[in-house]
């Protein structure tokens, strides 16, 4: 496909105003920005003729479904995660295939990657995709198989600087069969592991490891699809030829065209290839540099950072010493100054700052433990220098911020290793670069970052695979100083998150428009329910605040047992409906004028929308034909790709997809019978679909009673799209969800969002991913394909030490996000993290982030309550308690202590579990409906991890004697900051006023003797009798006291992108037990308190 000419430049980043634009080179090449229209013309026909083959969609049985994706059954207490990718055909496990090479080339045996997606990380983006970011959170999961030499780590030395990696097994299982050889690059020397010591000789193929748990059946995804991988004339593949995934053979089927990257290599042009690395990574046919020496001085093993290159002056220049490392090229290692023995303190001297984290704690006698402020990551015990530079714990996060050398240490921890990323979030600040050279590591095509070394002027060492690279020359002028010689002050080496504006060779076709489609249910019920008024007025009021430009496009559906089209072709008087009641068979009446450009159309949009809820007022047709109607809105969308929203209000009932009931109220109680998995594959099959197309489906479903979002939820996990739920929405008896859909829509339909995405993480060689959590699908292995990504949703991934770290003192870790932007710019993020690594259990339990841990555990138990049970989960998440305290207690104490001892780090874990015990998505009794409890899953895999915790332990404040001490001061507004408080009826007071901030609800508990002024001068009633029944608003009255309370309440509600609704409640309010349900300390019916689980806890670990 003919590759569109490069867009001029000109737009402001999309994510944050007011970035410095840089320019690019003493010859102004526009370092920001680009033109509105980048070569994509709506009236030219067939524009979109080569569209992204539809996905083939998985082979599976009823309720053999996954939530997360994983398709094993995981351990959780053991944390090897299930080895299954999302959707990834299986491949039969194959032994040691040849090398295919062109000409006599040196080959050299390195050890297989024991997990198949360990590699996966580093390499398989192509050129332009960027790797998931999982910044605070979790999701679907999944094992990856990545590319070789992507996953090399990044600032520890290590004994050599160019090796390839093996390529990583496509097969289900966590540990394929590693019997790969792999052929060095010709020319040069013969490549070295650069994990082995030097001068021993490469050791024969590694055994896989054994899985501690085996899966417990084979993976569920569609088989294996298309030839083996393009070969390059003159390199070597990276894989065996067999290991060919969905899109790779899509991208066969698209013509195998290739398109040059900036370095000058070739990569297919499919957004695997686009992204570089993965399976169809090639090495590069230049010489590799022999294997480095490094010593463990600190001179240089890990050069300075930031910058790696501290001096201008070329290598050899006067005043510098020559080092004695020979290079290739015969010049000499560029010096630079040691930074002492606190470079990297993680393996030296500095654990003395974070000896707090080590003091045992008795948990059963220290009971206020929690802090009275929100609780902020741990910082990695790097050197400061290396730490200001590195990634926002908000966007990347880790659960072990010091990373175990070993497999072995990790296994002994009983600690999660994982990722929570929140790749796409709302930042007010980010660097956009627009340059004509985005420079990447040549064999795991990294992106340049602030942790890579530089050599010398024009020579840069990859921080994951430590291959040495050549730095463009366009690279050595710094737009921001306007220095020429200054490359590791550039932005990109300056900013752990940075967005590119990508090159036409990062396109497989013109940037897609924004196109939006509304699919509404107009049967009896929805009518009733009187949501089409909010949601039409609601459009109406943000249509032009939608993201887009001049190319945007809309159009709506209508369903009840029919399927209606609006016509909104120029020159009507008014929109013309077209009825299509054939469901078993639809199709699409006049294609050209549903979809129509939102601009030139905008008036008979606007009627439309003023008109709609009225026409169906006096419908009486109860049936809902809600498969056929989402199978006409993907027809209509195939041929561009976009967002289709759906909103729904009942059980489909006719058509494709047609449900039936399955909750029985009576048996919420039995873990055993709840119908957590899908009841039809229907909805899955057809998410793939849209996915393969670019197309992302929202559900949003407002109902009273049971609409199985088992099922209908994986319309949206699958196609990257999101799930939002009113129960029992009503417009007149249920009139709060009025207004916090109002209010939640508006944000949906006003936030940025990115078209046609793709995901990858890179990570240092030696760890490797094997299972993702959120709402995507898996394309090749390790590349997520996100028809849409926007700013609310995160993601999790698990991981495991396949290789020994030995020699690194640090690994880092690199998402990057290839999308297209409302405005028609195809954009690269990308997020780097750097962690040390450690070697003792002690500084593993030091490093631990106790919320990131208890974030991947949510998402882990939700797979093993739809893949097993959810008594099943339950134990999972107490056993992680108890298991990591025994280690703790027998390993790391030197001197044994009556009582559950925990490390500093981890006192809140208990506290935490038995938070996710009593969540909805995981507590016992006959509380919560069934999808109820299905949608708080849904949240866990999907939101990032600061609001998950929000939702899991809730946040207690006494709000009646607010003052401005230690206010936060933000826009002219005095923000209060009262302590948080723990949750227990122990520290309510009959004389005070308590708000509860549960994350997705408030409640606000006014106590019988609570003082009338607060009454008065806060809720504006006389007295505590007055105060309504249903209260859900604060009056806004002009008293010091009501300026404080709103000012606490608006700020926390302004932090989060859903919308909480605020429930006044007196001890004899109905919402009494909803409150006190959140009362996380106490015992309640079917739960401990959280001393009782203390105990149970304590008489396990003494076992």
């Amino acid at each position: 496909m003919a590759q569109p000419a490069r867009p001029p430049t000109g737009y402001p980043s999309q994510n944050g105003a007011g970035q410095q634009p840089y320019s690019n080179g003493p010859v102004q090449n526009q370092l920001m920005h680009s033109s509105d229209g980048q070569g994509y013309s709506p009236s030219v026909p067939g524009l979109y003729s080569h569209q992204m083959p539809a996905k083939v969609p998985p082979h599976q049985t009823s309720g053999q479904y996954n939530y997360s994706g994983s398709q094993n059954v995981s351990q959780l207490n053991n944390y090897q995660g299930p080895g299954q990718t999302l959707n990834r055909p299986p491949v039969a496990p194959f032994s040691g295939s040849p090398v295919q090479q062109t000409g006599p080339v040196p080959q050299v045996l390195l050890p297989a990657l024991q997990n198949s997606a360990a590699i996966s990380s580093a390499g398989s983006f192509p050129p332009g995709a960027s790797p998931p970011v999982l910044s605070n959170w979790q999701y679907s999961q999944t094992p990856v198989s990545q590319p070789v030499g992507s996953q090399t780590s990044h600032l520890a030395h290590m004994t050599g600087t160019g090796s390839a990696q093996p390529p990583s097994s496509l097969s289900g299982d966590t540990n394929p069969p590693g019997n790969y050889q792999y052929a060095a690059s010709p020319g040069g020397p013969p490549l070295q592991n650069s994990y082995m010591k030097p001068g021993s000789a490469p050791p024969p193929v590694t055994q896989p490891l054994t899985p501690l748990h085996p899966p417990a059946r084979p993976p569920l995804g569609p088989p294996p699809v298309g030839g083996p991988p393009l070969i390059r004339p003159s390199t070597l593949t990276a894989g065996p030829p067999n290991t060919q995934s969905l899109l790779n053979s899509a991208a066969n089927r698209d013509g195998n065209a290739t398109s040059a990257a900036s370095d000058g290599s070739v990569v297919q042009n499919s957004y695997d290839a686009i992204e570089g690395g993965g399976l169809m990574a090639t090495p590069h046919p230049s010489p590799a540099p022999p294997n480095l020496k490094m010593n463990r001085s600190v001179g240089y093993s890990y050069p300075t950072l930031p910058p790696g290159y501290q001096n201008t002056s070329p290598p050899g220049a006067p005043g510098m010493q020559a080092s004695a490392l020979q290079y290739p090229d015969g010049s000499k290692h560029f010096h630079q100054p040691a930074l002492g023995t606190n470079h990297l303190t993680a393996s030296m001297g500095g654990l003395s700052l974070q000896q707090e984290g080590l003091r045992p704690v008795n948990l059963l006698q220290e009971r206020n433990i929690l802090p009275m402020t929100l609780l902020k990551a741990p910082v990695p015990n790097l050197h400061e220098d290396i730490q200001k530079l590195n990634c926002n714990p908000e966007l990347f996060r880790c659960t072990l911020t010091n990373i175990p050398q070993t497999q072995a240490l990790l296994n002994k921890a009983k600690l999660p290793l994982g990722l929570l990323l929140h790749p796409f979030k709302d930042l007010s600040q980010l660097p956009v670069v627009t340059s004509s050279t985005i420079v990447r590591c040549r064999s795991c095509r990294t992106y340049i970052n602030p942790f890579v070394s530089f050599l010398d002027q024009r020579r840069w060492k990859c921080n994951l695979c430590y291959r040495v690279n050549d730095v463009p020359e366009e690279f050595m002028y710094n737009p921001v100083t306007r220095v020429y010689g200054e490359p590791h002050k550039r932005p990109e080496v300056q900013n752990a998150t940075i967005e590119f504006m990508a090159p036409s060779e990062y396109m497989l076709r013109p940037p897609q428009p924004p196109v939006y489609l509304f699919v509404f249910d107009v049967s009896h019920n929805a009518v009733e329910t009187g949501y089409l008024n909010t949601v039409c007025q609601t459009l109406l009021d943000n249509l032009d605040l939608l993201p887009g430009n001049t190319r945007t496009k809309i159009g709506f559906i209508t369903f009840d047992s029919t399927i209606h089209f609006y016509s909104l072709q120029e020159g009507l008087s008014q929109p013309q409906m077209l009825i299509v009641s054939d469901i078993e068979d639809v199709f699409i009446p006049m294609p050209e004028n549903l979809l129509v450009n939102l601009n030139e159309n905008k008036e008979l949009i606007q009627d439309l929308l003023r008109t709609l809820p009225q026409m169906f007022t006096k419908s009486l047709e109860t049936q809902s034909a809600l498969g056929p109607a989402l199978q006409a809105a993907f027809k209509l969308m195939s041929p561009t790709g976009g967002r289709i929203s759906v909103f729904q209000t009942q059980l489909p009932s006719v058509g494709m997809g047609a449900l039936k009931s399955r909750e029985e109220p009576n048996q919420r109680a039995t873990a055993k019978d709840i119908h957590l998995t899908p009841s039809t594959d229907f909805y899955k099959k057809l998410a793939l679909d849209c996915s393969g197309q670019q197309v992302a489906v929202d559900l949003f479903l407002l109902s009273g009673q049971y609409s199985d979002l088992a099922s209908l939820g994986c319309i949206s996990r699958y196609s990257a799209g999101s799930v939002y739920y009113y129960q029992s929405y009503h417009h007149k008896h249920n009139p709060v969800q009025v207004e916090k859909l109002q209010k939640e829509l508006k944000r949906y339909l006003t936030r940025k969002i990115g078209f046609e995405a793709v995901m990858r993480i890179r990570c240092t060689k030696g760890l490797s991913i094997h299972t993702f959590h959120g709402n995507f699908f898996v394309r090749s292995t390790d590349l997520l394909s996100l028809p849409n990504v926007n700013p609310d949703a995160g993601y999790a991934v698990q991981m495991s030490v396949e290789e020994s770290l030995t020699d690194m003192q640090v690994v880092s870790f690199q998402s990057a996000l290839l999308y297209t932007s409302s405005k028609g710019e195809r954009r690269i993020r990308v997020h780097t993290m750097c962690l040390p690594v450690v070697t003792t259990l002690s500084e593993v339990y030091l490093g631990a982030d106790v919320q990131a841990i208890t974030g991947l555990l949510a998402n882990m138990a939700v797979d093993r309550s739809v893949s097993a049970t959810l008594s099943d989960a339950r134990d999972a998440l107490v056993n992680a308690v108890i298991d990591s305290l025994s280690a703790y207690r027998s390993s790391v104490l030197s001197i044994q202590q009556p009582g559950l001892m925990a490390p500093f780090s981890l006192r809140l874990f208990p506290l935490y579990v038995l938070a996710l015990l009593k969540q909805k998505a995981f507590q016992t009794g006959t509380n919560a409906r069934l999808d109820e409890r299905i949608f708080t899953m849904c949240q866990v895999k999907n939101q990032p991890l600061v609001y998950l915790m929000l939702m899991t332990h809730p946040s207690l404040y006494r709000v009646d004697n607010l003052t401005d001490e230690g206010a936060l001061n933000i826009n002219d507004r005095t923000i209060p900051q009262p302590p948080i408080l723990q949750l227990s009826v122990e520290k309510l007071s009959r004389d005070g006023a308590y708000l509860m901030d549960a994350g997705s609800v408030m409640f606000l508990w006014i106590g019988k003797n609570c003082g009338q002024s607060f009454i008065s001068q806060v809720l504006g009633v006389p007295n505590y009798g007055s105060i309504p029944q249903n209260m859900t608003h604060l009056p806004e009255l002009e008293t010091a006291e009501s300026i404080r309370t709103i000012a606490f309440i608006s700020w926390l509600r302004e932090q989060r992108p859903f919308f909480p609704i605020l429930y006044i409640i007196k001890d004899d309010s109905p919402l009494k037990s909803s409150f006190l349900q959140n009362m996380i300390e106490d015992r309640t019916e079917s739960a401990l308190s959280y001393y009782e689980f203390l105990l149970h806890i304590q008489q396990q670990v003494n076992k």
